[in-house]
């Protein structure tokens, strides 16, 4: 039975290791996900604008390449690499500086951004003065709301064409404040933004189930807040960029639970897992599988204590041992830390108070706006 106990120990941690694996890439795939989607609109619409530009720029140039050589073949002229390189460089030199071929159109046509990235002022129809209007975006966007020196500045209500929606506070163009932004594919944020981006406390519902209630920073999810997975797993603690990282409690979905420290969204350091079955190990970790020193206590009580290796037991130590005794007392204090974390449910709350507030009032100044 003894020689049964390691066996069935190293069995137990990697299988629950490799599900608490799973768990995290898909955690960090969809955040990423989220991230890469709430960034993508500034992306698209700006590349759009830099091809049209970039094909305006090589077409007349190479057409005025070949007349030149047409020329040059005509007057009898000798074809030298020196006569090649001359009529490229008029040609070049031509479109630079007359802009032949290039179409009227404005440089700075209407474009959208959530990122950190200037917005430019709108250039389509509408009708606004300095207080209210309405703006049309060649792209099938609007914006209806308040206005200030030509762009949005307090409360107003903005439709991404067939993408999603945004209603609350904006300063100078950008969302600023409080708010509400929808979009299609079911993801909906709730709370406070600086500079376009999510920034403060906030709550995200993400697109395939879920959510996150907490801090953000840069449109980021960073430092505490809660995790609710769409499996029915959850966790409690910090954040950096996005993925677990400092002290936090994981409730998994087959029942096992951690307590202790993350680093880069796995269980590294020291702390404690719970498994369903009733059997405990406390110590050390590394990215995800007990690693160091620790013991690993039965449901029955017997333990088994000492040095592992990626999750099994490689030599075996009295639990008295210092190294073992450290490292146990170590997971204890990093769980302990875990579970007393402040949680932040009153200040999420506050945000999405002042959010809903805000949805309103820019509800409220988007109608006024459709009727000036």
């Amino acid at each position: 039975m003894h020689s049964a106990e390691p066996i069935l120990c190293g069995y137990y941690c990697k299988l629950s290791c490799s599900d608490q694996r799973a768990s995290a890439r898909r955690e960090e795939i969809e955040m990423r996900n989220l991230s890469s989607f709430l960034r993508s609109s500034a992306h698209s619409l700006s590349s759009l604008n830099e091809v049209l530009s970039a094909n305006y720029h090589v077409l007349p140039l190479i057409f005025l390449t070949v007349l030149i050589f047409l020329y040059l073949y005509f007057c009898d002229e000798p074809l030298s690499i020196r006569n090649l390189c001359l009529a490229f460089v008029a040609a070049f030199i031509a479109v630079k500086k007359f802009r032949l071929f290039l179409p009227r159109r404005r440089r700075d046509s209407v474009q959208w951004f959530i990122g950190d990235v200037e917005s430019p002022i709108p250039a389509s129809g509408g009708r606004i003065n300095d207080k209210q209007g309405v703006e049309l975006y060649p792209n099938g966007d609007s914006y209806e709301g308040e206005f200030h020196l030509g762009k949005c500045n307090g409360s107003g209500v903005y439709d991404f064409f067939k993408q999603g929606r945004y209603e609350g506070d904006w300063v100078d163009g950008k969302h600023d404040g409080y708010g509400i932004e929808r979009w299609a594919q079911g993801i909906r944020y709730q709370g406070h933004y600086r500079r376009g981006l999510q920034n403060g406390f906030g709550v995200c519902q993400f697109y395939k189930g879920g959510n996150y209630a907490g801090e953000w920073v840069a449109g980021k999810i960073h430092g505490r807040g809660v995790q609710s997975c769409s499996d029915g797993s959850y966790y409690v603690g910090e954040f950096k960029f996005g993925v677990k990282h400092g002290l936090g409690f994981y409730q998994f979905r087959n029942g096992d639970r951690y307590a202790g420290e993350y680093f880069n969204g796995m269980m590294n350091g020291f702390g404690i897992y719970h498994f369903a079955n009733g059997h405990c190990y406390e110590g050390s970790w590394h990215e995800g599988t007990q690693q160091g020193f620790g013991t690993y206590t039965f449901a029955n009580g017997k333990t088994t204590s000492g040095e592992w290796d990626c999750g099994t037991l490689k030599k075996p130590l009295s639990p008295s041992h210092p190294h073992v005794h450290r490292s146990v007392q170590c997971g204890r204090k990093a769980a302990e830390s875990a579970i007393l974390l402040p949680r932040v449910e009153e200040q999420v709350n506050k945000a999405v108070a002042a959010a809903n507030r805000a949805a309103t009032a820019a509800r409220v100044a988007a109608i006024k706006a459709a009727r000036y």
